[in-house]
Order: C-alpha cells, then structure tokens, then sequence
C-alpha cells in the first residue's frame, strides 16, 4: 500500500483514467463491429470518418499504437470500398 500522499494521488488518478479508456476503447471496438455489419455502402461510407475519428482519438491519448491504428482505418476503408462493387 502507498504510503505517500503523491502515491495515493497517483492511485487516484490512474484508477479514473484506466475507466475513461476502457469506456473509450469498449465504444470504439463497439463502432468497428457495427461498421463490418453494415451492408449498405452509403451509410457505411457516412458511418467511416465517424470511426476514423474515433480511432484517432485512441492514438492522441496513447491508447493505441499508430500503427495499429493505422491498419485498422485502411481495412475498415477497404471493407467499405468492397461495399460499393
């Protein structure tokens, strides 16, 4: 157990951050499967940038790697292009 004052805060701070991001992430994976299940490309294509913007919200906040960011918006791009043929 934390002994120091700043310990305890850090505690503190830590624990409410690590809820933030798991809401953040959960409702961002929840968006990812519900865009793959869209069949229709118009409201796929008004639902992508949507994502996107989510997705890049997770890199700002160091979430997610880049990277990893960075593959999932050109797959998610690609399904939605695939919708159109």
């Amino acid at each position: 157990m934390a002994h120091h004052k700043s310990a305890k805060k850090r505690i503190r701070q830590d624990s409410k951050k690590r809820l933030a991001n798991r809401y953040y992430k959960k409702t961002t994976r929840t968006a990812i499967k519900k865009l793959r299940e869209i069949t229709d490309h118009a409201e796929a294509e008004k639902f992508l940038p949507k994502v996107i913007s989510m997705i890049d919200r997770l890199v700002v906040r160091n979430t997610w790697h880049k990277n990893k960011a960075s593959n999932l918006k050109a797959k998610l791009t690609k399904h939605v292009n695939k919708l159109k043929g």
